[in-house]
C-alpha cells in the first residue's frame, strides 16, 4: 500500500462521513421548512425529519464500530491545541449525533407517537408516557443542540479548508476518494 493510500480514510469511513454530513444538512433543512410550512402539513413534514434522524443514529453508531475496526489514519503534523481543539470537536459531533435522535425519540414518544421510518418500518414510542410539556422541552433542548451541532460543522470545514488551502497538507484531501495527501 502506498504511503497516500496509509494516510487517506477508508472508503467506508469516508462514504459514512459523507452520508452523515448530507443527512445532518438535509434534516436540518427539513425541519426549518416544518417552521415555515402551515400549521396543517408540518407533521407530514416533520416525519421526515424523525425518520432521517433513525438514520442518522444508525449511521453514527455503525461509524464508531467502524472506527475502531479501522482507526484513522495519521494525520499530518499539527500543532498540538490543532489536535487537541480537533478531538474535542470530534468527540462533541459524535455525542450529539447519538443525543440528538435520542432525545427526538424520548419527545416524540411523550406525545405517544412512534417514529415511521419511510414506510419501512416503525420505531415504537418508548413507554415514558404522555407527556406533551416534557415533550415540548426536549424538543427546544433538541433544537439548541442543533444549533450546537451547525456551529461545530462550520468549525470542522473551516478547518479541514484553512489545514488544505494555507498550510497545503491535504487534510480534506485525506477525506476524499482523489487528490494525493502530502507527507
Amino acid at each position: 500500500m502506498n504511503r497516500t493510500a496509509m494516510r487517506k480514510y477508508s472508503g467506508l469511513a469516508m462514504l459514512l462521513h459523507w452520508l452523515i454530513a448530507v443527512l445532518v444538512i438535509v434534516a436540518w433543512r427539513i425541519s426549518e421548512a416544518a417552521e415555515e410550512a402551515a400549521r396543517a402539513d408540518r407533521e407530514a413534514i416533520m416525519a421526515n425529519h424523525f425518520a432521517i434522524g433513525v438514520i442518522l443514529f444508525v449511521l453514527v453508531a455503525v461509524r464508531l464500530v467502524w472506527r475502531q475496526v479501522s482507526p484513522p489514519p495519521a494525520s499530518a503534523d499539527h500543532a498540538p491545541w490543532e489536535r487537541t481543539l480537533a478531538k474535542a470537536v470530534h468527540f462533541a459531533f459524535y455525542g450529539l449525533l447519538l443525543a440528538m435522535p435520542i432525545a427526538g425519540w424520548v419527545a416524540i414518544s411523550s406525545f405517544g407517537e412512534p417514529i415511521g421510518v419511510f414506510g419501512l418500518f416503525t420505531v415504537p414510542a418508548l413507554p415514558v408516557g404522555i407527556d406533551e410539556a416534557r415533550g415540548e422541552a426536549i424538543f427546544e433542548l433538541h433544537g439548541t443542540a442543533g444549533i450546537a451541532l451547525l456551529v461545530l460543522i462550520a468549525v470542522h470545514a473551516l478547518a479541514a479548508l484553512k489545514h488544505t488551502i494555507v498550510d497545503k497538507d491535504g487534510t480534506l484531501l485525506r477525506m476524499l476518494p482523489f487528490g494525493a495527501v502530502r507527507g
